[in-house]
């Protein structure tokens, strides 16, 4: 199949049509990368940040929710100008 390459602002890109999206299961996200002088597009092996939600709920229904690194002192904070 022959596609176009157009430009998108100061980027380019490509349409893809809708049968080869339908055909690999891509709705709006996408993993790229060039394989033996190929672009190749896969699913995405998860969503990003897929689960961050229900496990920010369970560390603070469990509250583990604490600063790791703890509060940053300001003392070196005099010297700056604003």
């Amino acid at each position: 199949m022959h596609i176009a390459i157009r430009p998108f602002g100061n980027s380019r890109g490509i349409v893809i049509p809708k049968p080869l999206l339908t055909q690999l299961g891509l709705e709006d996200e996408a993993e790229v990368s060039v394989e033996n002088d190929a672009l190749v597009i896969r699913k995405p092996a998860h969503a990003a940040r897929a689960g961050w939600g229900e496990a920010a709920k369970a560390l603070a229904q469990a509250h583990d929710d604490v600063l790791v690194m703890g509060d940053f002192s300001n003392e070196s904070d005099e010297d700056l100008k604003w």
